[in-house]
């Protein structure tokens, strides 16, 4: 496999867009700003195919040789996201049928069947002559599969394709019926084709309600592997002429509708698009780092990311001086190997002109944008052979699951507002204010390399599960879980002999019933030194089953019945939480847990983003402050160089907001 030499930085790039006297002035903008790589191809089907019989690569031709001249590192994408206007016009069947059951026309992207034969053959057609053509060229560093997959497709195709991916699922319909328990409201079938799409047609009635969940996160299931199909196709075509040359496909962080961790497997790289909102908190957009370089244990790709400011939120703020730069070394400090943009010029029309670009409408060098990405550009010059050596290490993992977070959501109580990231985002917080490291993983991990595993919100309890957390515990590990765990099985159906199912023993509790508290509701829990912590949301009502209790609820009818407990199992310990704590009760938990299993906290004290990347024989260490107010660096950096500033870290410097500071240490 091909490795990179340096830190990939540039961007989507679309010449096709542009008159070619401006491509010359690209060329030269572009070397301004140190940009070395360029996305290219990404949206240019109908170009490179005008009609169902012609392919014509000659202008792409023309960019690849001009961006091979000037030596970039070319991203070549595969074209395949958005649909010709004459394939939808001569096979309609192509397009996708929408969740109320309407069949699309020709118009805006992602708007392929997943399922159809026409979009299968053409798609991994154009792939293959892509890789037959290019893929001897030294300067493709990465192939680019499609764009951002996602949706959901409902139409006939999909319907005929589920019914063949549940008969191997499930073998029998005896099998289907009890895990879909089909029993409520008498829908058993009787025969494969009697199966119906979850849709609006069917039994979804809502993005996220469903009658039958078992049926509904089946489907999820198989979205998530058809799409899969659709890129392992064309990463399948391109893999005839070029064996080398890394494939990906840019993910979108926690998005819902794809198993990441099973995607990942199947990539040969991880790459991602960044878009925080205005308003996105930085350890929100820390976890998603984390769970992209969690996907494969390994550096990651930042694919795009805007340089100025979005277009597609309900506020599109620009990135204040510095912000942008502060970013896109949050994302290096927690594994990408790559900063990109997109985009590199600014779109003259469409939906996206007003999305930010290191070039814009203005097309000059004289602003505030191309300055700031021409420092990062010399500065990540600089730092590719630091970077590209180290990877990144951590004591904790945070357990994230796609098939939880599709059960959970579509669960019909006890509470709307439960929602499944932002309870992950809660734990992975209570790490990223503390400066602890953590690694983001799947339900088959190797939980032996952690000291302690969050996993709040482990709903659904699969086969295979709970027996490797228990192991976990057993041989010395902390788990730390909670309210709305260990309920259901993989077809959403109730562990039955009292909640948290399979982690009861674990837990050494016994959760009678659960109460949702209305957001203008609350409860307390008090600890035993008799410190309080409001509490909301949800709260398990209780019994210890040879668990210790650490807090009881403070007031209603379960007022001095257990709220969170500690379980020694084996050698280990399992806390279980049964609330929603506010912050600071969630953190004194979080605290005695860290303490307990001799969590490295160095800087935990410390209001910087302090992330460390090693390799054999060092340790860079990232400094970022995203405070108002400027921090002080911690002293034990006093002596060290800044690689950044190429200047001796002093006892008493601080940052102010945006600054960052990167400190090579020996090990």
């Amino acid at each position: 496999m091909k490795k990179w030499e340096r830190i990939l930085f540039g961007g989507d790039y679309n010449p096709n867009q542009w008159p070619r006297e401006i491509w010359k002035e690209d060329m030269r903008l572009f070397k301004k700003a140190g940009i070395n790589s360029a996305t290219v191809n990404v949206f240019s089907w109908a170009k490179l195919q005008p009609s169902e019989e012609i392919y014509d690569f000659s202008e792409l031709d023309a960019i690849i040789e001009m961006l091979s001249r000037e030596n970039y590192d070319i991203v070549l994408a595969t074209s395949t996201a958005a649909l010709p206007a004459w394939m939808v016009k001569r096979y309609p069947e192509v397009a996708r049928t929408d969740f109320n059951g309407i069949h699309h026309k020709f118009g805006e992207r992602h708007n392929a069947c997943p399922n159809s034969p026409i979009y299968q053959k053409y798609s991994r057609a154009l792939a293959g002559k892509l890789a037959e053509r290019y893929g001897n060229n030294s300067h493709i560093s990465c192939w680019h599969v499609n764009n951002e997959y996602g949706g959901i497709c409902y139409c006939e195709n999909c319907e005929k394709a589920f019914r063949v991916w549940l008969r191997k699922k499930y073998k029998t319909l005896e099998a289907l019926n009890k895990a879909w328990n089909t029993e409520f409201w008498g829908h058993t079938i009787y025969d494969w084709d009697e199966i119906v799409v979850p849709n609006a047609l069917g039994d979804g009635f809502g993005d996220d309600k469903t009658a039958f969940a078992g049926l509904s996160i089946d489907y999820c299931r198989f979205n998530s592997d058809s799409i899969l199909e659709n890129f392992k196709a064309e990463r399948d075509a391109i893999r005839e002429f070029d064996k080398e040359t890394p494939i990906t496909t840019n993910l979108m962080g926690t998005y819902k509708q794809l198993d990441y961790f099973k995607w990942a497997k199947e990539m040969d790289v991880v790459s991602w698009d960044n878009y925080p909102a205005n308003d996105t908190l930085w350890s929100l957009t820390a976890m998603r780092n984390d769970l992209m370089r969690g996907l494969k244990g390994k550096p990651f790709m930042l694919m795009e990311q805007t340089p100025s400011q979005q277009n597609w939120k309900p506020y599109n703020s620009l990135k204040r001086p510095g912000q942008m730069r502060a970013q896109s070394y949050q994302t290096l400090a927690h594994g990408s190997n790559t900063i990109q943009f997109f985009q590199l010029r600014r779109s003259i029309g469409g939906c996206e002109k007003f999305h930010g670009a290191v070039i814009a409408h203005a097309g000059t060098e004289n602003t505030r944008v191309f300055r700031e990405t021409a420092q990062l550009g010399k500065e990540l010059q600089l730092l590719s052979p630091y970077v590209l050596k180290t990877v990144n290490q951590a004591q904790v993992g945070v357990l994230f699951d796609w098939e939880n977070y599709w059960a959970i959501e579509y669960t019909s109580g006890p509470h709307k507002d439960l929602r499944y990231v932002d309870q992950i985002h809660s734990y992975y917080e209570y790490f990223y204010d503390r400066n602890i490291s953590v690694d983001m993983i799947p339900a088959d991990a190797d939980f032996s390399r952690y000291k302690i595993i969050a996993a709040p919100l482990l709903y659904m309890v699969r086969e295979g599960m709970a027996p490797a957390l228990e192991k976990f515990v057993r041989e010395g590990g902390i788990l730390l879980t909670g309210f709305m765990s260990g309920i259901v099985d993989q077809s959403d159906n109730v562990h039955l002999g009292g909640y948290p199912g399979p982690l009861r023993k674990l837990a050494g509790v016994w959760v009678e019933e659960i109460d949702a508290l209305a957001p203008d509701q609350a409860n307390t829990i008090v600890f035993e030194d008799g410190c309080e912590s409001s509490c909301g949301m949800l709260c398990d009502i209780m019994h210890l089953e040879g668990a210790q209790c650490l807090a009881r609820y403070g007031s209603d009818f379960y007022k001095d019945t257990p709220a969170v407990t500690k379980n020694k199992y084996g050698k280990g310990y399992v806390y279980y939480i049964g609330t929603v704590p506010e912050k600071s009760g969630l953190y004194r938990i979080l605290d005695q847990a860290v303490s307990e299993a001799s969590v490295e906290a160095p800087f935990r004290d410390s209001l910087l983003e302090i992330t460390c990347r090693k390799s054999e024989k060092e340790e860079l260490w990232f400094l970022i402050n995203f405070r108002p107010e400027p921090q002080p660096l911690p002293e034990c950096f006093a002596g060290k160089e800044d690689l950044l500033s190429g200047k001796t870290v002093l006892i008493g410097d601080t940052l102010s907001q945006y600054e960052v500071r990167i400190i090579r240490s020996p090990l």
